[in-house]
């Protein structure tokens, strides 16, 4: 039994915080009813996207069965089997759309229902497309913060909007670049889409998405003038990820975050100078 809760992932529900962003930066976090709405939001989406880890895992698992790490997760090694793990994803999808169904609005099932789509299409197809699947990454990350804004009926700006996304994109980009530097002349037996990588066009890419980063996320503080003392750490933030990433360390975000203190601290300076400006 205690496999099952390691192919939910739970360290990958750290993402499902971009739930949160929308309150956060508007300010509203502390109001009452964020709680009563967060939680079954933040429970919907992490349902939904352990569904569909497990949907990736049981494709992958041939693949993965080869990979020097992948390959000790449950499926790959046998320890869970692909009909068990089949029918606890079909469990925790309809427990997900149930829990948005019956406590959230119609346009937040809309949006849960699209993260659900977008996700099964990465798993069965997009992932192994160059360009396609850090693109199909970065847009379940767009999914959850415009279901936080639905959530909590906080418009997002078009500023916050491209930072999300290229910030997405800027991560799975140095995500991709780690696993092709990592894996040498195999990459492309566990991954299709590293073999449509050329040398070099990577780095470039993550180079481009996280310069491009840093301007959005200027001007979004800029339109509010009070956070433009977190561009500093924006930029250590993304630049100690590129170092990590050239250094041959896991690019993978949630990982990145909980196990390098330099960004974790980073990251916890970030929201304390927000929290402190907005609410204090």
């Amino acid at each position: 039994m205690k496999n099952y809760p390691r192919i939910l992932r739970p360290t990958q529900w750290l993402k499902n915080l971009m739930l949160f962003f929308p309150p956060f930066l508007s300010g509203a976090i502390l109001a009452p009813e964020v709680a009563v709405k967060g939680i079954p939001a933040f429970s919907a989406f992490c349902l939904a996207s352990s569904a569909g880890y497990i949907l990736n895992d049981i494709m992958d698992s041939e693949q993965d069965r080869l990979h020097p790490t992948k390959r000790f997760r449950p499926l790959p090694s046998g320890v869970v089997s692909p009909a068990v793990a089949t029918a606890l994803a079909g469990f925790l999808v309809l427990a997900g759309i149930g829990v948005a169904a019956i406590t959230q609005s119609p346009r937040f099932l809309l949006f849960l229902l699209l993260y659900l789509l977008v996700t099964a299409i990465y798993s069965l197809k997009v992932k192994d497309i160059p360009l396609l699947d850090v693109f199909c990454v970065a847009t379940g990350f767009i999914i959850r913060l415009e279901a936080g804004g639905e959530a909590f009926a906080v418009p997002i700006s078009s500023w916050l909007f491209l930072s999300v996304f290229l910030l997405a994109l800027f991560l799975s980009i140095g995500k991709r670049l780690t696993e092709k530097h990592n894996l040498g002349d195999g990459a492309g037996l566990h991954r299709k889409s590293l073999a449509g990588y050329p040398d070099g066009f990577l780095e470039g890419a993550m180079y481009l998405t996280g310069g491009a980063v840093l301007v959005t996320y200027s001007m979004y503080t800029l339109s509010r003038s009070h956070l433009f003392y977190t561009v500093p750490l924006c930029c250590f933030g993304l630049l100690r990820y590129i170092l990590r990433v050239k250094s041959g360390q896991s690019g993978d975000p949630t990982e990145s975050l909980l196990k390098d203190i330099p960004l974790l601290l980073v990251s916890l300076a970030w929201a304390a100078i927000i929290g402190w400006r907005l609410y204090f």
